[in-house]
């Protein structure tokens, strides 16, 4: 059978000619009680309460105790009333197929852009463990990422984990669209939890543009839908991506936040009564953040990788709060944005000297280590002295080192804000011109 044949019959065969009904049996804060479901409905079904005609509110179970189910709705609860209807509507089967490359989905699995869309042959849990340990293959080569930060001090291979802190307005969203249009990968997917609804278009046609989208999936969950919508919007992407690991395919995974993952985490288990204990998140915030982690990276023989970019929105530029400093700690690398940088006009505004990569040394050659850690020294130097030297007290020859720091920094922090789609040797050999002048007669 043609496969989208096959496709349409197991979605045709999977609708339901009867619906299981229940009624409102109690109301408490933006909790709604029901009665009658409780032997047939399980965690992450959808609901629809029925006010009136055309009027239908819709939500999921959030808990199930004895008789009653508890219902966390998308919106606010108004004008509902003891004894309405509420419509049991089993979670769909989330079957991600290659078909849905260019396309915007929610987190359901259903299209965003007005076309009909087809599922998957297979159905695929949300909550898929990671591969096992000891299965896993080792990082990967060197990626080609178009940016010439990124091509030589801080390098990114495949398979590789990293977190992209900034403040809001720093230029986090067109960093990780540049990544999505250059960054070598044959899929990108594109996790965009709880953004404004405006920006979901904006991201697919003007940042993305019809060239990213060629290769892309975007998952979008706006601000306005509910905390179970939006974290469930983050597992729906890296199932995806994990669709296309097991292909053998490399997928670049990107999350837009983790921030607003965890803070429609901490929506729901205030619903659902977990106390809070970590700056006002729940203790269950960790494992969910290190789960989600953990499913990408190197993938198992016969697989590909998933090499995954995590946003962090850092307020106040707080590298120690919780969230943060949760993904410190299994990631394989932070880039950090700085707030500083980004006004003076250079994009991307990576602080250079606060990120790290940890696929080093492993990913370059001796020389090309070499001349990160000259870069890497000149950039301390001038930053121990920026203040000096703005003031205007630095005077040259007395400090060898700073003299070639303040030399090179000009064309060096031009150069980490450069596009480079060239490659990553003609990148480095840039940037060792650069030290040489530098150094010239040292």
């Amino acid at each position: 059978m043609i496969p989208e044949l096959k496709a349409l019959t197991e979605q045709i065969a999977s609708k339901k000619l009867a619906t299981s009904m229940g009624r409102v049996s109690g109301i408490s804060g933006g909790e709604i009680e029901i009665s009658g479901l409780e032997r047939e409905a399980r965690i992450g079904d959808r609901l629809v309460l029925v006010r009136g005609p055309g009027d239908e509110l819709h939500g999921e179970v959030l808990k199930i105790s004895g008789s009653k189910i508890s219902m966390l709705p998308d919106r606010a609860p108004d004008r509902v009333a003891m004894n309405d209807r509420v419509m049991l509507r089993p979670a769909p089967a989330f079957a991600p197929g290659d078909n849905w490359i260019g396309r915007v989905i929610d987190p359901f699995g259903e299209p965003l852009d007005g076309r009909p869309m087809l599922r998957g042959e297979q159905a695929r849990d949300l909550m898929a463990p990671p591969p096992k340990a000891a299965g896993r293959r080792h990082m990967g080569a060197r990626l080609e990422t178009g940016l010439s930060v990124f091509n030589t001090i801080l390098p990114i291979v495949q398979g590789q984990r990293i977190g992209l802190f900034a403040g809001s307005g720093v230029g986090k969203s067109t960093l990780l669209a540049k990544m999505a249009q250059f960054m070598q990968a044959d899929v990108v997917v594109m996790a965009l939890i709880g953004e404004r609804g405006r920006e979901v278009n904006h991201f697919v046609e003007e940042v993305l543009g019809p060239e990213g989208m060629k290769r892309a999936v975007v998952v979008a969950a706006t601000s306005d839908q509910s905390a179970l919508v939006r974290r469930r919007s983050a597992w729906a992407a890296m199932t995806i991506a994990e669709h296309f690991r097991d292909q053998g395919k490399n997928v670049l995974f990107m999350a837009d936040s983790v921030t607003r993952f965890a803070e429609a985490h901490r929506e729901i288990s205030a619903a659902s009564g977990e106390a809070p204990s970590l700056r006002g998140y729940p203790p269950s915030v960790t494992p969910l953040i290190t789960g989600l982690c953990e499913r990408a990276g190197p993938g198992a023989n016969g697989q590909g990788d998933i090499t995954a970019v995590f946003s962090v929105l850092v307020a106040g530029s707080d590298m120690d709060e919780p969230i943060a400093d949760i993904l410190r700690g299994v990631l394989d690398g932070h880039i950090v944005l700085n707030r500083e940088i980004a006004e003076r006009g250079r994009f991307p505004a990576v602080d250079v000297s606060r990120s790290v990569s940890r696929s080093l040394p492993a990913a370059a050659t001796e020389e090309e280590n070499a001349a990160i850690l000259e870069v890497r020294k000149f950039l301390g130097s001038y930053e121990q002295s920026e203040v000096m030297i703005r003031a205007g007290l630095y005077s040259e020859g007395n400090d060898a080192v700073l003299d070639q720091a303040v030399k090179i920094w000009p064309e060096l922090d031009a150069f980490f804000g450069k596009e480079d789609p060239s490659g990553i040797s003609n990148s480095f050999n840039r940037l060792q011109l650069m030290l040489r002048r530098a150094t010239k007669g040292r």
